[in-house]
């Protein structure tokens, strides 16, 4: 296992590096001038600009202006916002514990809703239940994320007005937001499910434990789901870290303070260094989170041998 998590880390330097090399150019590459911005309205004197360009390094050559950007970001320094002149670490760890809760639900609704629809329709297969399970999945495929959020919010908070439809606070306050951020996910997921155990269902050692007499049930608990959703494991890391990313949309809708709402805001407010450091939080994290997934992955798996 340790070879194998070394070897993992090693493969992940390129993806890293082409992450790091992709962000910094976005603050060269993006139309406007860093320095403009972090003047604001003030009428600046060419001489002015000159000054702010050189006490932020922008008249640096571009690989000098890496290095010191990648030396910074090692230890956690990730510049200052052009808007606030706070620094950009400080507020992505402030706004992540929303991100991760609204991420975290939105996983679990998925995961309840998508393996629990997975095996009825693989269970009923080829039956009216199993038809209307698969156009439910695909109905929740094919809903952006945006659209599924505004019809939750007309449905639930305008309609019946039994949920709240912005702002967080407690978990009448985080439904929707999960919910939202959930159906497309889910929607994959049953899919998925379905399949897998569709094709372990025909594996002889679940015609032989039948053969034995063991009821039916046992045998969908005990031999078919334990190895149906091993797949699933990864699946949902993988959902997890779309998740992430995806709470962008969903944050900014439904007027939660996380990192995707911050990221807008920075979008708008031209704060490249706060999008920059945003961008390549976001980044690792996705590949931090696909490093666990292979490692719970082999755990789950007695018949995967890393070596």
């Amino acid at each position: 296992m340790s070879k194998y998590l070394a070897g993992r880390l090693l493969q992940t330097v390129p993806t890293v590096f082409l992450v790091t090399v992709a962000v910094f150019l976005m603050l060269h590459l993006t139309p406007g001038d860093p320095a403009e911005v972090f003047l604001g309205d003030k009428r600046s004197s060419p001489e002015l600009l000159e000054k702010v360009r050189e006490d932020m390094g922008l008249n640096r050559p571009l690989h000098v202006q890496y290095l010191s950007y990648m030396g910074n970001a090692l230890r956690g320094d990730l510049g200052r916002s052009l808007q606030t002149n706070v620094p950009v670490m400080e507020q992505i760890l402030n706004r992540l514990p929303w991100t991760i809760e609204l991420a975290a639900a939105a996983l679990m609704i998925a995961a309840f809703i998508g393996i629990s629809v997975g095996i009825i329709a693989a269970l009923y297969h080829n039956t009216v239940i199993d038809t209307l399970a698969m156009a439910l999945a695909l109905v929740g495929i094919s809903m952006p994320v945006y659209w599924s959020s505004l019809l939750l919010i007309l449905l639930f908070a305008v309609q019946l007005r039994i949920l709240p439809a912005i702002g967080q606070g407690g978990i009448e306050r985080l439904i929707l937001p999960a919910a939202a951020l959930a159906l497309v996910s889910a929607g994959s997921l049953a899919r998925m499910v379905r399949s897998s155990m569709l094709e372990v269902l025909n594996q002889d050692f679940v015609l032989t434990a039948r053969a034995k007499g063991i009821s039916e049930r046992l045998v969908v608990i005990r031999h078919v789901l334990r190895n149906a959703l091993i797949p699933v494991v990864t699946v949902l890391g993988l959902m997890l870290g779309n998740m992430l990313s995806g709470a962008v949309i969903t944050e900014t809708i439904f007027a939660r303070l996380g990192i995707g709402q911050k990221y807008v805001e920075a979008v708008l407010q031209k704060d490249f260094t706060m999008v920059q450091g945003t961008t390549l939080f976001i980044a690792l994290m996705y590949v931090f989170v696909n490093i666990v997934v292979d490692i719970v992955y082999a755990f789950i798996d007695p018949r995967i041998r890393y070596v």
